[in-house]
């Protein structure tokens, strides 16, 4: 199968959307499908560096500058990366285009609205969008969910709230493929007799994702110890008066090249996902989530409904979001039993076996083919 993915950002890009598109990429090559990677240029090496290794060899580089000409080269548009991106499918024809940016997928299909375009939806623009734009994001929605031969749904979370948000676009296919983890080998044997003192997090430090909460619940749990992974500079420097030095002890570390944060996970005991019910987070699929499981981490996450779509009630100890003293309650609750704290590891890490981005791979090329043979 030819697919054309296209990405009308600068590759490689070291925040969530890049890394899985990274390994997306590589994971459809090595399941047989012909790759044309479209995407802007950037000065940071192949769009594949973060994975750490070579081009994978079905895979074609279609570099696209969305940058105006001289003397307006330092403007940028979405219109010029689909203008270039048009002009290369009326040269070649893939047989399906694979997109997760809207605004692209809404303006291929305006142009050509018989392309064989598969969506992917990570979340509900319109819902978190200002009210200014709102309606245009509706509309943008709306037509790609009608428009695109197949939607690929990050969560059935964001499949219902698009559903309920707009029940007259029925997307003709439809399937829900979670987030996925490259499954490292065995680490070393985790110390969990000292599992209080092994407990991460790792991921960036956004409001969303409940990072100012975790440092709130560290001032509850004295003795503890917390490592924070993947802050930048300024978020670093605010977080540290906010660190009670009568509470647990909390390192903050900026953000590591990925295999550095897994050395972190492999060493850990006890993972947090502390995000709050706001914004992307309640249909998120966080690549942490299945990062932790690979690592054979013990869970405590939030309690939301796009987590409960991959662990089961007993897989984790759960919090109520944008809680603190629930959060706190959670991370003493499990470190206080270091033996349910390795059982929930190890049972995590085989769960992790099911959500290899190879799995994700094979899941997508099925869709694709039932598209390709449906039309």
């Amino acid at each position: 199968m030819n697919i054309l993915y296209a990405f009308p950002e600068p590759l490689p890009l070291p925040k969530a959307r890049g890394i899985q598109t990274a390994w997306m990429v590589d994971a459809l090559c090595g399941a047989g499908a012909r790759v044309t990677l479209a995407h802007c240029p950037s000065p940071d090496g192949h769009p594949l560096t973060p994975l750490g290794r070579d081009l994978p060899a079905h895979l074609r580089l279609l570099p696209i500058s969305r940058h105006w000409s001289f003397p307006l080269q330092r403007w940028h548009s979405v219109g010029r990366f689909v203008a270039r991106l048009l002009q290369h499918l009326d040269r070649e024809r893939p047989d399906l285009v694979f997109v997760r940016h809207l605004k692209l997928a809404q303006r291929l299909l305006q142009a050509r609205p018989d392309l064989p375009l598969v969506y992917e939806a990570h979340e509900v623009f319109a819902a978190t969008a200002s009210e200014s734009k709102r309606a245009a994001l509706a509309a943008q929605e709306a037509a790609v969910l009608a428009g695109a031969a197949g939607v690929v749904f990050i969560s059935g979370a964001v499949e219902a709230a698009l559903q309920a948000a707009y029940p007259d676009a029925r997307p003709r296919a439809r399937t829900v493929l979670h987030s996925g983890v490259d499954l490292p080998p065995p680490g070393p044997e985790k110390d969990w007799a000292q599992c209080a003192r092994h407990m991460v997090y790792a991921g960036s430090f956004y409001g969303w994702k409940g990072v100012d909460d975790l440092v709130t619940a560290a001032a509850r749990l004295p003795g503890h110890r917390l490592t924070l992974l993947g802050g930048e500079a300024g978020e670093i420097e605010r977080l540290k008066p906010r660190v009670d030095p009568r509470g647990a002890e909390v390192l903050l570390l900026p953000r590591l090249a990925p295999e550095r944060v897994m050395a972190h996970l492999q060493e850990a005991c006890i993972a947090v996902l502390p995000n709050r019910a706001e914004g992307v987070s309640q249909f998120t699929s966080p690549l942490k989530l299945f990062e932790y499981m690979g690592a054979g981490c013990a869970l405590v996450t939030a309690d939301l409904p796009s987590i409960r779509e991959v662990l089961a009630p007993d897989q984790a100890a759960w919090f109520t979001p944008g809680d603190p003293e629930s959060l706190a309650a959670a991370l003493a609750g499990l470190a206080a039993d270091p033996n349910a704290a390795r059982r929930q590891g190890e049972n995590l890490r085989q769960l992790a076996a099911h959500y290899t981005w190879d799995a994700r791979a094979r899941g997508l090329l099925d869709f694709m083919e039932q598209i390709r043979g449906g039309r």
